[in-house]
């Protein structure tokens, strides 16, 4: 399988998510439906993250995870192109392959997933990144569900 990345846009990020981005103009931008969590005894938790980039694509995809009961949140704070990987839940259990896509956000998106939504780990290209990240835990195996998936690879338009 080959998924084409293409630019993130709200539109196509929405089944997944949302774009988590800053106005143009002065003043802010609210994303009250980005925060999601559906335990009740779970915490929020926000960190910084550094990454470091890979080659560049063609990047070949083994594992997607998934936050089954939250939401994770991604804030560029310094960043160059970075690859956002998503696919639903399919209904007999696992990451739905058929349906999944691949964005390049700009330095300046960041993404919220939805609560159950699989991504692939975070690939950023061309020089190294700093992120804020946002997920609410409660230190169970419920946080976070990583699975090995069929090797697919994601390519450039």
């Amino acid at each position: 399988m080959e998924l084409i990345a293409r630019p993130l846009t709200a539109e196509a990020f929405a089944p997944f998510g949302d774009v988590v981005e800053a106005p143009a103009k002065p003043g802010r931008a609210y994303f009250e439906t980005s925060l999601g969590n559906l335990r009740p005894k779970a915490q929020p938790r926000m960190w910084m993250l550094r990454k470091m980039p890979v080659a560049n694509l063609p990047l070949e995809i083994k594992t997607l995870e998934r936050h089954q009961f939250s939401s994770q949140t991604f804030v560029p704070i310094e960043i160059g192109r970075w690859l956002v990987v998503v696919a639903p839940h399919a209904p007999e259990g696992g990451p739905d392959l058929k349906r999944a896509q691949a964005f390049l956000p700009t330095a300046l998106q960041g993404v919220s997933y939805k609560p159950n939504t699989w991504h692939s780990g975070l690939f950023v290209f061309d020089k190294p990144a700093r992120l804020a990240v946002f997920m609410w835990l409660d230190e169970s195996p419920a946080d976070e569900e990583i699975v090995p998936v069929s090797p697919f690879t994601v390519r450039e338009a």
